[in-house]
């Protein structure tokens, strides 16, 4: 068996790739775990010197990863461009701050000494998307190499290319060589490489499906899990809300890479007073978006990355067509090669409608009538996710409460549209997964956190 990539703009093939036999996936595992028993030890001013290589090369070649993002997986080259800078930001923020973040921590006790030290686990198996195929990596793995710990990927199998550029950039010096290790395999021998004995923890990102999977053959082996799943996230357009702003927010929240996004905004939920202008408005700036070639740098919106999540797309917005919901713009799959799908609008979608269910994964916005502030929040936790949410309204006080105390993600924005930061904890509760990557708490989730009592 063989892992292939395929241009999604135009169904040609871009590569093949021959898959890791069993014997070098279990040499690549001991490798990594050899050099991760190594690095555990090595100054944290070493490491951010790592990273910081890590983060120059990336710099360096982002038209290059732009590119080969946009041919594996449709990703718009200016928007793959941005996501290197972030990656590159990413790794140069744990350089900076891993030392500060881990430092032991004094407790008071009735001991000469009490504190909380930080060691690292060994190998994190880092079990990653397409859709975001670098910094979906270096948001687990800048982390988790500066807290000392060694990193394995098992990428998705369309972006292989991703993978092998990634092993490239994090290749060093002898300290650091074999650190960081691709396995080129399917997701059908994935429950070997889990139970491996080198393998110390996993973080995933996917869908509720694979989430349960890898969830199941963690706890079977013992081994501690992060999971980053799937989101619906709700966007509540309060009556005082700027209406201009947004729904220029809201569209772009629901397009950027095509709508494929865990945190992309899926359902909007608009009350009575402004909800005409709100779709109005709406429909506008979808309808603006300039869909084509990834490779243009002009192009907004580029194609899905397969044809089976275009196919699941379509299928939900005609079963919500079917039980009741408008559609006022796209909503039909155009003619001509490639996976490429329109921004499509939906208006009185309800709660039973598959849209409002489903995790949308395309350019589809949902717009939700709410009767009250007090509807909007019912609606936005009447769902099985929990990833990211926001708020729109000028009373900024209020909507800081009702984002902090009320509405139930792991995510909550004011005025803006959701994205993770590497200075703040990400991920979701419910079927969005548990764990936290990012921040203070995300470079502490592979560590052995180890209390020491000195009397």
């Amino acid at each position: 068996m063989r892992l292939f990539s395929v241009n999604p703009a135009t169904g040609e093939p871009v590569a093949d790739y021959p898959q890791d036999t069993d014997a070098v996936l279990h040499q690549k595992l001991l490798t990594t775990a050899s050099s991760a028993r190594t690095w555990r030890h090595t100054p944290f001013e070493v490491r951010a010197r790592h990273l910081q290589l890590v983060a120059k090369r990336l710099r360096a070649r982002a038209a290059e990863f732009a590119r080969l993002m946009a041919l594996e997986m449709g990703k718009p080259i200016t928007q793959g461009r941005a996501e290197i800078e972030k990656c590159a930001a990413t790794c140069d923020f744990y350089a900076n701050h891993a030392a500060a973040f881990l430092n032991p921590e004094p407790v008071a006790t009735e001991a000469r000494q009490s504190l909380i030290a930080f060691n690292p686990l060994g190998v994190v198996l880092a079990v990653m998307p397409w859709n975001f195929p670098f910094w979906q990596v270096i948001r687990c793995a800048a982390p988790a190499l500066m807290a000392g710990n060694g990193v394995a990927l098992k990428h998705a199998s369309n972006v292989t290319g991703c993978a092998l550029a990634l092993g490239e950039l994090f290749q060093g010096e002898d300290s650091t060589r074999d650190l960081f290790t691709p396995l080129l395999a399917g997701s059908d021998r994935l429950a070997g490489i889990i139970a491996h004995p080198a393998v110390a923890a996993i973080a995933l990102t996917g869908s509720v499906q694979a989430g349960r999977s890898v969830a199941a053959l963690a706890g079977t082996a013992l081994k501690k899990c992060v999971l980053e799943l799937g989101g619906s996230d709700a966007y509540l357009i309060l009556d005082d809300a700027d209406v201009p702003m947004a729904a220029e927010a809201c569209a772009w929240a629901r397009l950027v890479n095509a709508g494929q996004s865990c945190i992309a905004a899926k359902r909007f939920l608009v009350l009575p007073g402004i909800r005409r202008e709100f779709e109005e408005r709406l429909a506008y700036h979808l309808s603006r978006a300039r869909i084509g070639d990834p490779l243009d740098p002009g192009t907004e919106i580029g194609p899905l990355a397969r044809a089976d999540i275009r196919d699941e797309l379509q299928s939900l917005v005609e079963g919500s067509l079917a039980a009741g919901a408008r559609c006022t713009l796209g909503g039909k799959v155009p003619d001509g090669r490639g996976c490429f799908y329109p921004p499509t609008l939906l208006l009185d979608v309800a709660p039973t409608h598959p849209v409002f269910q489903e995790e949308t994964f395309g350019p589809v916005a949902a717009v939700c009538p709410a009767a009250t502030e007090a509807d909007a929040l019912r609606l936005a936790n009447q769902s099985r996710f929990g990833l990211g949410g926001a708020i729109f309204s000028r009373d900024i006080h209020r909507a800081t409460a009702l984002a902090r105390d009320h509405l139930d993600a792991g995510s909550c924005f004011v005025n803006t549209f959701v994205r993770s930061d590497a200075r703040l904890p990400f991920g979701g509760i419910k079927e969005s997964g548990y764990g936290r990557e990012l921040g203070l708490v995300g470079i502490r989730e592979f560590q052995n956190i180890k209390s020491v009592f000195v009397a």
